[in-house]
């Protein structure tokens, strides 16, 4: 569940809380918006909990390693040939 359909359920669960007066035989409103609103909250923690974590990312490198190549030259001195 995303931030939008979470902000939508606590929408959707507050107008059928506290905007409608409205009675439905064998189903009361006020607690199935409560129960929308608990889940949104829910979603919303649960999806920002995990957003974190995405976003905490560890990158290690390996050092690089450094050669030094060494070379050496028996050279013969000029005119001793």
């Amino acid at each position: 569940m995303g931030i939008g359909a979470s902000l939508f359920l606590i929408a959707l669960g507050a107008i059928l809380t506290f905007a409608l007066d409205v009675s439905i035989s064998g189903l009361d409103l006020d607690v199935v918006g409560w129960i929308l609103m608990v889940v949104g909250v829910l979603g919303m923690v649960l999806t920002l909990t995990i957003w974190s974590s995405r976003r905490r990312s560890v990158v290690t490198t390996a050092p690089t390693e450094r050669r030094v190549i060494e070379e050496t030259r028996d050279t013969v001195p000029p005119g001793t040939v």
